[in-house]
């Protein structure tokens, strides 16, 4: 720290360094590269967790045990009290959320969480609703509609409706490739 330092109100940008620019300005002749070798060269980069050639950490650490993250379904939350922004009568769904600002989109698929109070009468469509959500939105006169993965109707009870749709799909076997 010198008295110039002190003084100063300071700048939005620190000074850029010039490289290559003689002995005296401390960065000269190998511009803080050092002596050859692959830092040296122009173009020279590593790559993410490149560690000079050492065992890197990512392979020296074990790995065990099962992780659910690729088969995880991850859905766009929000809880009951967020829906009291919308008039009575309206029909909330993931778009209506999106465009009222209430909720960021991390995937297509909707679930609404108990936490809060609602005072409005609204169709809630969505593919997951806690107990306590429900209790919440059909004490305030409103109703519940499933979806699927696809944003289809599946009916009131939703889980229900989703097993009898699967009940309803044709089976393969009608091509006489069975053994009798």
């Amino acid at each position: 720290m010198d008295l110039r330092t002190v003084t100063s109100k300071g700048t939005k940008y620190k000074t850029r360094s010039r490289l290559g620019r003689g002995v005296g300005s401390g960065n000269g002749k190998t511009s803080g590269r050092g002596h050859k070798g692959r830092g040296a060269r122009s173009g020279a980069s590593r790559r993410p967790g490149y560690e000079g050639g050492q065992m890197p950490i990512y392979r020296r650490v074990p790995k065990r045990g099962f992780t659910n993250a690729r088969f995880r379904t991850d859905y766009t939350t929000i809880n009951v009290d967020k829906l009291n922004g919308f008039n009575d009568g309206d029909v909330v769904d993931l778009a209506a959320i999106l465009a009222h600002g209430l909720a960021s989109k991390s995937t297509d698929l909707l679930k609404v969480l108990g936490n809060g109070d609602i005072e409005r009468k609204l169709t809630v469509r969505t593919q997951k609703c806690s107990k306590s959500a429900v209790e919440k939105i059909q004490a305030a006169g409103g109703e519940i509609v499933y979806l699927d993965a696809r944003g289809r109707e599946l009916g009131a009870d939703g889980e229900a409706a989703a097993a009898a749709h699967v009940a309803e799909a044709p089976e393969n076997n009608a091509e006489g490739g069975e053994d009798a």
